[in-house]
């Protein structure tokens, strides 16, 4: 099947519409950050940079890191931007752009996010990193598309009776992230549990400035949630939209994040720059081991 021009929209110089990239300008391990100023923060540790270019918000470098070549890629903000995102990776690997027929044989590519995150669980400290296991949907970006095959039911619906979940709300969806990045980059540095992922930053994580909450209780509630020893372990925008699009699409994905804020307790990080810093560090090294 053609796929039309107003589904795959492509610059006049061939590249894809919103990432300003062609084919070849991208490597087939991929690393997310939400800040485009922190693609810079990655890519000096590369011992050569090919390719780099900006539209909008998504920044993008390519190059090598001890012989390996990697390609650092901003997102911007929240898990709409992760669905221009990983739909458009997908396509430049996998979709024949002057045919504009999906490719016989598919790619597959390995995405890392890079981030930074709130913890909700008091022993897991600022400064210390997470790597999350699985990706709550709780904004309902994963509901536009066919997910029943790879949700997880019986998680899904604890937590839903567990938080005593609105209907009026987009029903939870749960995925589990890749089990071949989680042990390649674990280690003892390493804290693990479930992410949640909202739609945004204020009332969607439960902050209150002027605006009274649908339900001012439900950080409390998903503090305690255990699922078989499974836990919510921190708070963000973008992991489950990049876990369940990418497992639809057949790429491996995980999430990394450095934890600069403890919402259970109240702190802030001292130096959130270096915390980032050391799991940039960390996760390079990781990937080249």
């Amino acid at each position: 099947m053609t796929i039309k021009e107003s589904e795959l929209i492509l610059n006049p110089d061939g590249s894809i519409y919103h990432l300003n990239l062609k084919p070849e300008n991208i490597a087939h391990t991929v690393l997310l950050v939400g800040d485009q100023n922190r693609v810079e923060k990655i890519s000096k540790h590369f011992d050569h940079i090919e390719f780099t270019t900006q539209k909008r918000e998504f920044k993008t470098h390519t190059g090598t890191y001890k012989g390996k070549r990697i390609t650092v890629l901003s997102t911007g903000i929240g898990p709409d931007n992760i669905d221009i995102v990983l739909n458009e990776l997908d396509a430049l690997v996998n979709i024949d752009f002057k045919t504009r027929q999906v490719k016989e044989s598919l790619t597959k590519l390995d995405i890392i996010r890079i981030g930074t995150s709130g913890s909700l669980q008091d022993n897991i400290p600022v400064d210390a990193f997470v790597l999350s296991t699985h990706g709550l949907d709780i904004n309902g970006l994963l509901r536009a598309y066919q997910i029943d095959h790879i949700a997880n039911p019986d998680i899904e619906k604890a937590f839903i009776k567990h938080t005593n979940w609105s209907s009026h709300k987009a029903t939870p969806i749960i995925i589990r992230g890749s089990e071949i990045l989680e042990k390649k980059l674990e280690s003892d540095l390493i804290h693990k549990g479930l992410t949640a992922t909202a739609g945004g930053f204020y009332g969607p994580q439960g902050r209150v400035l002027r605006l009274d909450i649908q339900d001012p209780d439900l950080n409390a509630k998903m503090d305690n949630f255990n699922f078989n020893g499974v836990v919510i372990s921190n708070f963000e925008m973008e992991t489950s939209a990049i876990y369940g699009l990418s497992k639809l699409l057949g790429h491996d994905a995980l999430s990394l994040n450095a934890i600069i804020a403890n919402r259970a307790n109240g702190t802030f990080s001292k130096n959130p720059l270096a915390a980032i810093e050391k799991l940039i560090s960390y996760t390079l090294n990781k990937l080249v081991e």
